[in-house]
């Protein structure tokens, strides 16, 4: 299966719909977003895409009852921290981040070693970059919003073949 994986849209309507467009593109059949989505408006614009969705939420998130409700009303799943699930025979864990940046990277590379996961996904440091730690695959797309480090991407993971893309748009 081919997966999108975002984190960090801010509200950023415009670079929400060009990374829902690369997605297209690049045949992605599920999408994952790691957190930051804002406001429902955002998100209503992330649910127009056909397919799975997962969501975890953010520290910034705002009206987490509505995006709640919202996500169950389109068959999406939205979690409020972490989240494992299985897509493709992989065991994956999304989360957005906790504390500062080195914090964040810090608990990604330990539930990685933890041996537990094929893919441990995170956002919140709003940097791109992937790893594999042992057997287990360190991802964070970056940042969709471009607010912080000027550059806008995701990522594209294939579960069968297990090699993933990090696309700046």
């Amino acid at each position: 299966m081919i997966i999108g994986i975002m984190s960090d849209s801010h509200d950023n309507l415009e670079a929400v719909s060009k990374a829902l467009e690369v997605f297209r593109r690049n045949g992605v059949e599920a999408i994952i977003h790691l957190g930051d989505i804002i406001s429902p408006f955002t998100l209503l614009r992330i649910l127009e895409y056909p397919g799975r969705i997962a969501i975890v939420l953010g520290n910034n998130d705002g009206e987490q009852i509505t995006l709640k409700e919202l996500a169950v009303k389109a068959g999406a799943i939205l979690k409020k921290d972490m989240h494992q699930m299985e897509i493709g025979r992989r065991k994956i864990l999304l989360m957005h981040g906790f504390g500062d940046a080195d914090q964040t990277k810090t608990v990604a590379e330990a539930l990685a070693l933890s041996g537990k996961y094929d893919v441990v996904l995170y956002g919140h440091t709003h940097r791109a970059e992937a790893r594999y730690m042992g057997k287990t695959l360190v991802l964070n797309p970056g940042e969709v919003c471009g607010c912080l480090t000027n550059r806008k991407s995701v990522a594209i993971l294939n579960t069968e073949t297990f090699e993933y893309n990090i696309v700046e748009f």
